[in-house]
């Protein structure tokens, strides 16, 4: 093939995969926020919806949030807060980016480190399509995902140009790409693993060697696994971080709940259900539920441990001439060990997300195997042509279908109630997303579910407290909180709802001593501070009221209505410089606030500044004429 013909055919592959991953995960741009993990990567998290600021680049180089530290992570979705704010939309597109980059990388490494075209592109067009990549790309969430992967494949980049060229400023800057890596998500501690797996096919670092060598062969596999040393130390390095951080956060299950049998059993049942969803990607959903209680099916078990014994025999025994047949099932075996179950971390059986590395390995099997197997058709050509076409127009289809479903919580978590079994958490978050829209009886019958299905789960009790509250039935609002809090005593929002029943029923110092407690557990929840301070002011405890509208500001400087109320607390002390100051502060942050419009009218007349407060009014005419005549009639007294 002439070569300007072949620089175009590679630029059309390119160009074709590029736009292929558009037209599934352009729709993404019209989507929303979900209720699962993404307040607390984006939307409820002060720290990134203020983007990129000294404090914040702190924190995240020193936060645990979320049971990880993945500091790269965190500045990535700060400076999209920083660009354009906390627009879920964009956010979106921002991942669909990185993975159309992830799919042209994996192209390009692959054709540079084996030569082949059509194997190498069609790995990176599965990549691209396959369904159960959906999860990593249509959720925020996992930007972690399509992050790390970026470094992932970078460092196997950076890797190819060590060894083609090696010297200290190539093997630095891999080692460099990688410790980024695992600074967007610990999951890339197999990475060294998986260089070495690239030493033997298609690097062959080794093959040029007289197999009766027994003694080189021996030397170069020995300096192939100390120059890896480095890799591996920065992969123990993060482990230990890892394990620190879900420790301290309280999320890794114990034996005692989960045990060891059942980890390994459903392990087992994991790999087997990846490789089934391999090729029927169906039933997809973005929690699969463990029952921890659950005894599992021996036989069962045992035929998946059979099938995972019996491939690896398979694949070591064809190895020494299809030696991409042990990299790609190593290689998805291994990069799935740290997300396996072994150590449990929340209450997945399995995920979606956990096969965006992973399934590399498999594609790669896929694409050298099967022109390896009917090499000696004289159609395979034409025949493989045709069914990679077919086979990657479903696959697109079906994730273009399976993307849709994210679009929202709702259409996200009845999907998940559609295609799983006693699913929990999908109807707790499909209960939350109802009473965000209003929809309480709806949102009260998918929390009891929740709870019918899993007695123990103390946040659809809590929330169907604050349904009960919402009603007015601040008693039974009460009692759902309480229960929440036997099962979860460190339920932080829990204590805080408890709080907001008892202020609904009057009783203040009971609400002064829940959120005191909520405040315990959780001291940088502002709503909590503000909650704490509005029933200080029902007690009249003025001084504790400033402190605690004081704190809520604090702790998130854009917080209006704290900035109202600590300005009505400084005028009814008297303090009306500094209760102007407060409603200044509120309106800079909300221009719209009437009420505080109004209130800083009349702390102006406090001080004999009618000109101030007659501004105010010309203010008040366009948002509230009710407001405006109440506050002209004081001026004019």
């Amino acid at each position: 093939m002439p070569e300007q013909v072949k620089k175009t055919l590679v630029l059309s592959i390119y160009f074709a995969l590029a736009i292929s991953a558009l037209l599934v995960f352009w729709q993404v741009r019209n989507f929303d926020f979900v209720n699962y993990d993404d307040d607390l990567y984006v939307y409820e998290n002060q720290h990134i919806v203020s983007g990129l600021t000294f404090d914040n680049i702190k924190w995240a180089l020193t936060s645990g949030q979320a049971v990880n530290w993945h500091p790269l992570t965190w500045l990535s979705l700060m400076l999209d807060c920083q660009l354009f704010g906390p627009n879920a939309g964009r956010m979106h597109l921002v991942n669909v980016l990185l993975h159309i980059v992830n799919t042209l990388l994996l192209f390009m490494v692959l054709k540079k480190m084996t030569g082949d075209l059509w194997p190498s592109a069609f790995v990176a067009a599965l990549f691209a399509l396959h369904p159960m990549h959906v999860e990593s790309v249509a959720w925020i969430t996992e930007r972690k995902d399509v992050l790390s992967t970026l470094f992932w494949l970078l460092t196997m980049a950076a890797y190819l140009r060590y060894v083609k060229r090696p010297g200290v400023p190539s093997y630095l800057l891999t080692l460099f790409v990688f410790a980024l890596g695992l600074m967007s998500k610990p999951m890339l501690v197999t990475l060294p693993f998986v260089l070495l797996l690239l030493d033997y096919w298609p690097l062959e670092r080794i093959k040029h060697f007289d197999p009766q060598d027994t003694l080189r062969r021996r030397q170069v596999i020995y300096h192939l696994v100390l120059e890896k040393i480095p890799f591996f130390a920065l992969s123990v390095i993060s482990s230990v971080i890892t394990f620190l951080v879900q420790r301290s956060s309280g999320v890794v299950v114990g034996i005692n709940i989960i045990s060891l049998n059942n980890r390994i059993a459903n392990a087992f049942l994991s790999y087997a259900e990846y490789m089934v969803k391999l090729f029927r990607p169906q039933n997809l959903a973005a929690f699969y539920p463990l029952n921890a209680a659950a005894s599992f099916s021996f036989w069962r078990v045992a035929m998946c441990v059979l099938l995972l014994f019996v491939i690896s025999i398979f694949v070591i025994q064809l190895g020494r001439k299809q030696k991409y047949l042990p990299v790609g099932w190593f290689w998805f075996v291994g990069t799935l060990i740290p997300v396996i179950g072994i150590v449990q971390v929340g209450a997945q059986a399995y995920a979606d997300r956990y096969t965006y590395i992973p399934y590399i390995g498999l594609f790669i099997m896929l694409a050298w195997g099967l022109p390896q197997l009917l090499s000696k058709w004289p159609q395979r050509k034409i025949a493989l042509g045709l069914s990679m076409v077919i086979v990657l127009t479903t696959l697109g289809i079906c994730a273009h279908r399976q993307t849709s479903y994210w679009k929202n919580s709702v259409t996200l978590f009845s999907h998940a109630i559609e295609v799983t079994q006693n699913n929990h958490l999908a109807y707790n978050n499909l209960g939350n997303a109802y009473a965000i829209l209003g929809r309480l009886p709806e949102a009260m019958e998918d929390f009891k579910q929740a709870i019918k299905i899993k007695p123990d789960y103390a946040e659809p009790l809590d929330a169907l407290g604050v349904a009960y509250a919402r009603l007015g039935r601040f008693a039974e609002a009460i009692e759902a909180s309480k229960q929440a809090i036997r099962i979860k005593p460190d339920l932080a929002d829990a204590h805080e709802n408890l709080g907001n029943a008892y202020c609904g029923l009057g009783r203040y110092q009971d609400a002064v001593e829940s959120y005191e407690q909520a405040i315990r557990i959780k001291p940088d929840n502002a709503g909590a501070h503000y909650n704490l301070g509005n029933a200080c002011c029902a007690l009249g405890r003025w001084p504790e009221a400033i402190e605690a509208f004081g704190q809520a500001v604090r702790i998130n400087p854009d917080y209006a209505e704290a900035y109202t109320n600590l300005g009505i607390v400084y005028r009814r002390l008297g303090r009306f410089i500094e209760a102007i100051d407060a409603y200044k502060q509120a309106i800079k942050i909300k221009p719209d606030l009437a009420e505080t419009h109004y209130n800083l009218g009349i702390a102006y007349l406090a001080i004999g500044d009618k000109n101030s407060a007659m501004a105010e009014y010309n203010i008040l005419k366009y948002l509230n004429s009710e407001m405006a005549d109440k506050l002209l009639n004081q001026i004019n007294k």
